[in-house]
């Protein structure tokens, strides 16, 4: 089962912006000692718009590589093109991931049949589970529950990352597709509510920093141990917050680069997060007790 608490991971590069294939490895050990449940390989987080298609590729198998069969990965397949969404899903799948996270198609503003026909096409290319991805705060693009409802009956369509931020929609899912279909956080300030309300996980960007929290929280959240799941949010919650101050994952890069963890270096148009950003960022990683000291040790 891809659920549970899912980092939507980084994907590191060096100073003249190469991929840094040795840091890569060893954020995958760090999830993995940490008891993350699942990788989301190249991502909105791992800044997929600027890795040619060959690089995604490439950083799917290093993952999976590393991986070894020791945690789930799931790789990001989405384009705005439906040829080019497909081409990646068809390489992709050869690696050996455990399911593909298929963001909607973004700029293009399909209509509904062109949002199902997209679908159709991509989840076709493999039989290898896939996710809807539902952000429409960068697509442009709502997946509404009765669209998600038609595109939840081909047969390896098996959930949604949801980013809307509107936990009211978990039950509306829930009814129009069944308790079988996985429903995915994608926000982490409401993921603990979105989990509570039944929600199976969520596929997050303060797990970046905080993996061990993150997996306790979502265990809690989904046993609907709300006293547990609201004392641990409560830990999380400057991070929910700073993470977001400016365009993700700029701020989650410089966080784990103020940690000593990877370089904060980015592909343009993204950039450093501005000052007033960084002050932020660094006083949310003191308040979630991060910055007692820059080893890679998370404080539990």
């Amino acid at each position: 089962m891809l659920t549970g608490s899912m980092v939507a991971l980084v994907t590191p590069f060096t100073s003249n912006g190469n991929i840094d294939y040795k840091l890569l490895a060893e954020l995958v050990e760090f999830h993995i000692q940490y008891g993350t449940d699942a990788i989301v390989s190249v991502g909105t987080t791992g800044e997929s718009p600027t890795l040619s298609h060959d690089e995604h590729v490439d950083v799917v198998r290093a993952t999976v590589e590393v991986a070894a069969g020791r945690i789930k990965v799931v790789a990001g397949n989405g384009s705005n093109s439906t040829q080019e969404a497909v081409q990646l899903t068809e390489r992709i799948a050869v690696l050996g991931v455990d399911g593909f996270l298929n963001v909607t198609p973004y700029y293009n503003k399909p209509s509904h049949r062109g949002i199902i026909e997209h679908y159709r096409h991509v989840s076709e290319a493999s039989d290898v589970p896939q996710f809807l991805y539902n952000v429409p705060g960068r697509t442009c693009c709502d997946i509404t529950p009765e669209i998600v409802a038609e595109l939840a009956q081909f047969k390896n369509i098996v959930g949604i990352k949801e980013a809307t931020g509107d936990v009211t929609r978990v039950a509306e899912l829930q009814k129009l597709c069944g308790n079988d279909f996985l429903l995915l956080s994608g926000d982490d300030p409401t993921a603990k509510d979105f989990m509570l309300a039944g929600g199976h996980g969520v596929i997050s960007v303060t797990a970046n920093l905080m993996p061990q929290t993150m997996k306790r929280m979502v265990d809690a959240a989904t046993r609907g141990e709300r006293s547990e799941a609201e004392a641990l949010d409560a830990r999380l919650r400057p991070l929910h917050e700073a993470l977001f101050i400016e365009a993700n994952p700029i701020p989650v890069k410089w966080a784990m680069a103020r940690l000593g963890w990877i370089q904060a270096n980015y592909r343009l148009p993204l950039t450093l997060p501005e000052l007033a950003s960084q002050k932020v960022i660094e006083q949310a990683l003191i308040e979630a007790g991060q910055l007692k000291d820059r080893s890679s040790d998370e404080v539990s």
